[in-house]
């Protein structure tokens, strides 16, 4: 990936709510030359979407939650998470390597709450918990490091050493 596109997706998980100006001003091109960049970003998936960070405090949603699962049978389909995708409680569902299959992020208003989410869970999709509640959250969301890539050593210059610049 080009430089120029990588601060493009630095400016823009910064700030998704970037005019088109705005953005050509931080990346040193024109408006149009910005525009067709975030729309080939977009075409190929590296942007696949614009959202708004939400205050879960604010619309009553304060308790975070991860819930780790696994099947009671290992031998069982590995559908969990498609049995769990009506339960909008459950914001994001990875994939994990270890004893664990999936680990749940859930966002509800309270202990009770929670308490009948994990029900919900372990009914559905007839698997074990373990729960980790979340009591702070000094930072989330915060945008990827893209770094510009290394330089790629000259041809000339023999493996093991470096090359005067």
């Amino acid at each position: 990936m080009e430089d120029t596109d990588r601060a493009i997706l630095a400016a823009l998980t910064a700030d998704g709510r970037l005019s088109y100006t705005d953005l050509a001003e931080r990346v040193g091109l024109s408006v149009s030359a910005v525009h067709q960049r975030v729309r080939r970003l977009e075409q190929r998936g590296v942007i696949s979407g614009y959202t708004a960070r939400v205050a879960y405090d604010a619309v009553d949603l304060p308790l975070t939650a991860f819930v780790a699962i696994r099947p009671f049978e290992p031998s069982q389909p590995d559908d969990a998470p498609e049995r769990l995708a009506h339960l909008s409680e459950i914001e994001s569902c990875y994939s994990v390597a270890g004893e664990d299959f999936y680990l749940l992020l859930l966002r509800v208003a309270g202990p009770v709450e929670l308490e009948r989410v994990l029900q919900e869970i372990r009914t559905s999709a007839n698997v074990t918990t373990r729960t980790t509640v979340v009591l702070s959250t000094p930072y989330e969301g915060r945008p990827p490091r893209l770094a510009p890539p290394a330089d790629p050593a000259p041809a000339d210059v023999p493996p093991g050493t470096t090359a005067a610049r």
